[in-house]
């Protein structure tokens, strides 16, 4: 089965690393971004969502607008529109794009955060509300009568959505807790994870197949894994910018959001509130390096507040490293630079034809073993 690989764009400039100055969204940079990543072979972009970011929607609509075979994935918080609503938004947009529209529902894990957009409910409630609204979004996308619904959240009669999606909308769901497990293990398509150690991450996948399992699924929902990979022409290289990369972190390069002690999912003196950034955490005090090229320095120096673990080495070195992780049930492959635009281009020259090649090669022979990778290639951009 082929890897599916994920990127991610913004519409300014910027990481944890650094912050462009200027407006918030940059057409011209947004527009470069998107067709960076599907020049480089990228199956999906993700739109990310925050409570002061530029609406996702509205983002992929004109990311859509500017490429010609780049999926969307568009983070989606429930909540904060009607499912029936947001069921039309996504569908309408899916026609317009001929099919290319996927959704990253994310729960919540912050109250602070949630509380900018209005939402007070608890942790338990939010994954109760997330399990109702998945539910009407897919009757939404298929019922072909009206219907009506009287659920703990939503209630409304005779709903009846003309506009339907062009296929089916893929739902990718991301999440480490018991309720995260028990809601995406039902209704998610892909659930996805942040990057930990093999042996860790073998553990979440397990928990997700039991959850869709106990929920009478007789199929298992795919697993993402979520990257930063950091790349060199040498094994030393590589981590000469990986140390350069985790002291711009620590100096604060991407200003106050990104800085591990104002972040505004941290709480200062505290633990992060949701099990994944502790799960990250928890995994950096065990050490820096992990398994082949795991590196997790940069995760504690930012608040692992999201997608935050390094994979650190060559192309070849980091090819492998994402192979192990398909060697244990993952099916998709999210990776972003900390220079995300020339990183992207970078990513698309010299590391994920890697991958797919030797996907391709075991399909084609039959083995489960992974064969050497090519030549060293040479690096552009940030990567040199």
């Amino acid at each position: 089965m082929p890897v599916e690989f994920i990127g991610m764009i913004g519409t300014k400039p910027g990481s944890e690393t650094f912050r462009a100055p200027g407006p918030i969204i940059d057409p011209d940079y947004t527009r470069r971004f998107a067709r960076a990543h599907e020049d480089a072979g990228f199956d999906r972009i993700l739109i990310g969502y925050g409570s002061g970011f530029p609406e996702g929607s509205q983002v992929a609509a004109y990311a859509a607008a500017h490429t010609e075979r780049l999926s969307l994935l568009i983070a989606h918080r429930p909540g904060f529109v009607a499912p029936t609503l947001a069921a039309r938004q996504f569908a309408t947009l899916d026609q317009f794009t001929g099919g290319r529209v996927a959704v990253h529902t994310i729960t919540g894990g912050h109250d602070t955060e949630q509380r900018r957009d209005g939402d007070y409910l608890t942790k338990d409630e939010r994954y109760a509300r997330t399990e109702e609204y998945l539910g009407i979004l897919r009757r939404t996308w298929t019922e072909q009568e009206p219907f009506d619904h009287e659920g703990e959240y939503y209630r409304f009669e005779g709903h009846h959505a003309e506009v339907k999606p062009v296929t089916r909308i893929p739902l990718y769901f991301g999440g480490s807790s018991e309720a995260a497990y028990r809601v995406g293990g039902k209704h998610a398509d892909t659930f996805a994870l942040w990057g930990e150690p093999l042996a860790e991450t073998a553990e979440q996948i397990a928990s997700v197949r039991a959850a869709a399992a106990a929920a009478g699924r007789i199929d298992t929902p795919g697993i993402s894994v979520s990257f930063r990979p950091i790349l060199g022409a040498t094994e030393d290289l590589a981590w000469e910018r990986a140390e350069r990369i985790l002291e711009q972190i620590k100096g604060g390069g991407g200003g106050a959001f990104w800085s591990a002690k104002k972040a505004p999912w941290r709480t200062p003196g505290q633990a992060p509130e949701n099990v994944g950034s502790q799960r990250l955490l928890a995994a950096a005090e065990k050490g820096d390096r992990h398994d082949r090229a795991l590196w997790t320095a940069t995760a504690k120096a930012s608040g692992a507040g999201g997608n935050s673990t390094a994979l650190v080495g060559t192309p070849e070195t980091v090819a492998q490293a994402l192979l192990d992780y398909v060697d244990i049930g993952v099916t998709t492959l999210l990776i972003r630079g900390y220079d995300p635009l020339d990183d992207a281009i970078d990513y698309g020259r010299h590391l994920i034809p890697l991958v797919r090649a030797e996907v391709a090669r075991r399909e084609n022979q039959g083995s489960g073993t992974a064969g050497s990778a090519a030549a060293e290639p040479v690096l552009s951009g940030a990567a040199r």
